[in-house]
């Protein structure tokens, strides 16, 4: 097919493609999407070999938030089931966080509810972290606040933060569909922030909230124009008890297709498959590890995930490798360049008009009331009878809505329990 021809040579090359080739992905037919796949494939090799960063949640703050984002079990008005508890404390954290660590996971992701952080929360989390490094060598830390206030961004640096996660979740025309508490002006400036202090920015999206082709396209090329050093793609998982709980709008085709367009739009960063692969990938999901070359380990925010004995297993039954704490998963490029490809000269990716990169103006990823990092409060099959990957129900076609697979998170931080890692 000649447009994959097209988008192989481009991504190899770090070209930015056309919205209509863009499009074009995302319109393909399920007899070309192997296709798709294969030609997606080579552009992520090229980048990222045959390497999975695995990266783990840990809810610092759970529940009663004050914003309204829809898609988020944790909104002001939610009635979903889940756990609510106040901030964790060091220990509490960094034990949660030695779980996932224990599991093969190189990234800690510390979550907090909430519109934004104040100062003294600013502190706790600043302790939290020191505490993760100090007991774990050579972790990464990445945390997602919510809003930032000036100076906060260099305060979490200065703690040991690698980090910070705010994602931009829908395109900026419809933004104000989703959430009307804070604007997606508000997430652009709090990851400008992060990035300024000399965190890494982690910004990405949610599929499946109704949007349309052309939305899904626009705030992937606003990530590219505002350079994360990784892209999260979550897909909604609709929660009984929100505003979006009967939006069942994909399929794991739609899924893999999404994943396929974000990377040959984004070739050479960091493509995580965040919340909901296991709802709606299901047992397509060894597929989209061709496609993405980072996942989370376990649980989510406040759901459950497949185990993460099951998440090894497929790594390698499906013929690649966790990727060590003694790797580096950028490209060169990126990762001496401070990691973001952006305009910058001197990381070799040429003009905005050549790359296609864009200035360093941030994406954002919204208040961790909800999205969690990058996770969006996913949920999934968890251990479910030995928590395998989960399939549809016998019969059930590929796009009827599976609330069976959405399960509550009762166990890991914020309980007694064992985490599912």
């Amino acid at each position: 097919m000649d447009l994959l021809n097209t988008l192989v040579d481009k991504g190899l090359r770090r070209e930015l493609p056309t919205r209509e080739e863009a499009l074009a992905v995302l319109a393909t037919s399920d007899d070309d999407l192997l296709d798709v796949v294969a030609a997606a494939g080579k552009v992520r090799r090229h980048w990222f070999g045959r390497r999975v960063k695995l990266n783990y949640l840990v809810n610092l703050k759970s529940g009663l938030c004050p914003e309204d984002c829809s898609y988020c079990s944790q909104r002001l008005g939610s009635t979903a089931g889940i756990l609510k508890y106040t901030w964790l404390k060091p220990d509490e954290a960094s034990k949660a966080a030695s779980a996932g660590l224990a599991g093969g996971a190189k990234r800690v992701c510390l979550v907090a509810s909430g519109r934004g952080p104040t100062d003294r929360d600013v502190d706790r989390v600043s302790e939290t972290i020191k505490t993760i490094k100090e007991q774990n060598e050579g972790v990464e830390v990445c945390a997602c606040l919510g809003l930032l206030s000036d100076g906060q961004a260099e305060r979490l640096r200065e703690a040991g933060a690698d980090a910070y996660n705010h994602n931009l979740n829908t395109s900026e025309g419809t933004y104000a569909d989703i959430t009307t508490t804070h604007t997606y002006a508000d997430r652009v400036d709090t990851v400008q922030k992060a990035h300024a202090a000399g965190l890494s920015a982690c910004s990405g999206l949610i599929a499946g909230m109704g949007e349309s082709d052309e939305d899904l396209v626009d705030v992937v090329y606003s990530l590219r124009e505002l350079d994360p050093d990784s892209v999260p793609v979550n897909f909604l998982i609709p929660f009984e008890g929100t505003p979006l709980a009967k939006e069942w709008n994909l399929t794991p085709q739609r899924c893999l297709r999404i994943l396929a367009m974000v990377r040959f739009v984004c070739p050479d960063v960091e493509v995580r498959i965040a919340g909901g692969r296991e709802v709606h990938l299901r047992t397509m999901q060894p597929l989209a590890l061709h496609l993405a070359n980072s996942i989370f380990l376990g649980d989510y925010l406040t759901s459950e995930g497949q185990a993460g004995k099951a998440d090894l297993e497929m790594i390698a039954d499906a013929g690649f490798e966790v990727e060590g704490a003694d790797q580096v998963t950028l490209p060169e490029h990126r990762a001496t360049a401070g990691g973001g490809c952006g305009s910058h000269e001197s990381a070799g990716c040429g003009s905005q008009e050549s790359a296609g990169c864009g200035s360093q103006e941030s994406a954002g990823c919204g208040t961790a009331e909800s999205a969690g990092c990058g996770s969006h409060e996913s949920a999934g099959c968890g251990s479910h009878e030995g928590g395998g990957v989960c399939g549809t129900a016998a019969g059930a076609p590929a796009n009827e809505p599976r609330p069976d697979l959405v399960a509550v998170r009762r166990r890991g931080a914020g309980t007694d329990l064992a985490p599912n890692a």
